[in-house]
């Protein structure tokens, strides 16, 4: 990208240059609490959510699985039940707090011999061609800076046949859950922020880069034009989160 040019940090215009560092400011500062904020502000719905993910991988034991933003590894620790001791899971984040934390997690859950933790940025995959049966990203695509680059790279390290999934917040369905959607997340959720993870202006900006994220069917479009095929969505809790799902051909 030109030097000079912007992109949006929540409401903020920031150069495109900043915003890997300020997101990934965001997130050293809410690791440690990240798991409870995300329990407190869905009501325990990301659970479900995350098992609808699951189950529309379609994993199998044996298979390859690569987990973009796996954070705390929500994901990774179901894929690695799945795909068993023959099979493999990356818990990949560009973030090393989230990383380092997801990986004591699961190491405190003895999960371990078939996960792999590695520290990656989702528009550069340090990853060999066709390598994965499966790649999934929760959460994690509307921080990232070029969504575009990142889907183009999630296609390249696809196996032919493989599925990518995109779990992310959506745009509601009803105009009534929108409002109410939007008196939560602009008044509650940053107190919320700050009396569990003494951080109010992270879960401002959370608020903020779900309103600048795609909607339903721009984000369709665009897993279409970076090549995938069969893409489809489907959406959760009225819109408020989506799960996308494209194919490599």
């Amino acid at each position: 990208m030109k030097e000079g040019k912007t992109t949006h940090f929540g409401y903020q215009q920031v150069p495109v240059e900043e915003k890997a560092g300020r997101v990934a400011e965001v997130f050293h500062s809410v690791a440690a609490r990240y798991d409870v904020m995300n329990d407190l502000m869905s009501g325990g719905i990301h659970r479900l959510w995350k098992r609808f993910t699951i189950e529309l991988s379609g994993a199998r034991p044996g298979q390859t699985i690569l987990d973009i933003a796996g954070g705390t590894g929500d994901l990774t620790a179901r894929f690695s039940r799945i795909v068993g001791p023959e099979g493999t899971v990356l818990l990949a984040d560009i973030n090393e707090s989230m990383l380092k934390v997801g990986r004591d997690r699961l190491l405190d859950r003895g999960i371990a011999g078939n996960v792999f933790p590695v520290q990656a940025d989702a528009q550069y995959l340090p990853f060999p061609d066709d390598t994965f049966d499966c790649v999934t990203i929760a959460f994690g695509l509307r921080n990232v800076t070029d969504k575009d680059l990142a889907l183009r790279s999630m296609l390249r390290t696809l196996k032919p046949g493989g599925r990518l999934l995109v779990l992310e917040f959506s745009k509601p369905q009803s105009k009534l859950l929108e409002k109410v959607y939007d008196q939560y997340s602009f008044r509650l959720l940053p107190v919320m922020g700050k009396l569990v993870a003494n951080d109010a202006d992270s879960y401002r900006y959370l608020a903020e880069s779900i309103r600048m994220h795609p909607d339903q069917e721009t984000l369709k479009q665009m897993m279409e034009d970076a090549g995938f095929v069969d893409c489809e969505y489907h959406n959760m809790t009225g819109g408020i989160v989506a799960l996308h799902k494209g194919i490599k051909p």
